[in-house]
């Protein structure tokens, strides 16, 4: 007897993680919730009052709309990107999705089929893993051992004739760690002379700590024939209720997206499209500004940190919204990190939930998108006063 899809996968981490809250009092000790890598705040003021303008004005933000999305917001993705990275892309390169994990899903959907295997770095971010398996497409994990950044050499040993593509996450979620430019030429490279797709997922671009564009795909006048690059709006301009994310490939390949967004969705949110694009067209200070904030919370963690190597734990890598570490206690991470919650009032992630096989027992991801470095500095204290 076959299962059904949902059957072949794990719960969603995140919402298991929310169930340790469940009976504990927090009312002496508030919660530092440093497990969901999304910002809680609403959207600027400025683009709040866009959009109400938007709800009233424009009919159009409540009807269908394109499949693959707004027309400018395709053509205001394609200008800043062609800037961005030096490169040429088209409006009939982009599509709009409902949010990244969606373009994720998508992508998949127009490269896989029954029993075909997609390489995924460990750990991975679960909802990639979560659609793979639901999708019946076998992840193959890509070990990291060098300071989490996995090598194309070690990718190139698991190709085989059911490998489809190759899915970085740079910034990485979980890990933190920015993938050098020479390494994702590597895996570009790779990919193009075996045939597959690379997907690059950059929901974290807006807070990477290089300045400039973080690799040259772009730049090769042929990249549609390998490269698909994910993107989410709802990190940059805080619109994750709004469920807006963006596909960059051939426009081949956008065709058979097409198909599936159809299918699930009919088209993208359209109060949320108009909302990305007023931003990407008047909050380039802003966000300037929420990147400083960012790379001033890695910097807090960096800070902080040597009280916690004190006691035995390590930085294994920091970046975007995270930090991974490995813990020096005799317990398993998952165990770890719910009594963290009852006896330090802290929720966040094990390392279990991101790597296969019972893997990352000794491992933590902190997500500090919603506390800053007077906040980051309570978590260390509490981390430093724990004992299990």
């Amino acid at each position: 007897m076959t299962l059904p899809r949902t059957a072949t996968t794990f719960s969603p981490p995140v919402m298991e993680a929310r169930r340790w809250l469940d009976g504990v009092d927090f009312s002496t000790r508030p919660l530092i919730n440093v497990s969901q890598a999304a910002p809680v705040d609403p959207p600027p003021l400025a683009m709040r009052e866009a959009m109400a303008r938007m709800i009233i004005e424009d009919d159009t933000t409540h009807l269908y709309g394109p499949v693959l999305g707004l027309p400018d917001l395709r053509a205001e993705v394609a200008a800043q990107w062609s800037r961005a990275y030096g490169g040429t892309i088209t409006p009939h390169n982009v599509a709009i999705t409902s949010g990244c994990n969606q373009a994720f899903a998508a992508a998949i959907s127009t490269l896989c089929g029954e029993g075909d295997e997609v390489i995924l770095p460990v750990p991975y971010y679960f909802n990639h893993r979560m659609w793979l398996d639901m999708a019946g497409v076998t992840t193959v994990p890509l070990a990291a051992p060098n300071g989490l950044i996995s090598s194309a050499k070690d990718a190139a040993a698991l190709i085989t004739d059911k490998t489809r593509a190759i899915a970085l996450v740079t910034p990485n979620n979980p890990g933190g760690v920015e993938y050098p430019a020479e390494t994702v030429q590597a895996f570009a490279d790779l990919a193009r002379g075996r045939g597959i797709a690379l997907i690059i997922d950059e929901t974290y671009r807006d807070f990477d700590s290089r300045t400039g564009a973080p690799h040259q795909l772009f730049g090769d006048p042929n990249w549609d024939d390998t490269l698909i690059q994910l993107y989410s709006f709802s990190k940059a301009y805080r619109l994750t209720g709004h469920r807006v994310g963006a596909l960059i490939a051939s426009s081949e390949r956008l065709a058979e997206v097409e198909k599936f967004l159809d299918t699930v969705t009919i088209c993208p949110n359209q109060l949320g499209q108009h909302a990305a694009l007023w931003g990407m067209r008047n909050l380039r200070d802003w966000l300037a500004g929420e990147r400083r904030e960012i790379l001033d919370r890695r910097a807090a963690i960096e800070d902080q940190f040597p009280r916690l190597a004190a006691k035995g734990w390590e930085l294994e890598g920091c970046g975007a919204y995270f930090a991974y570490l490995k813990h020096p206690f005799d317990m398993a991470s998952d165990a770890l990190a719910q009594d963290l919650v009852k006896q330090a009032g802290v929720l966040t992630l094990p390392g279990t939930m991101f790597m296969p096989d019972n893997g990352g027992q000794q491992h933590l991801r902190i997500a500090f998108a919603n506390v800053d470095r007077a906040g980051i500095m309570a978590l260390f204290d509490r981390l430093v006063a724990y004992q299990p």
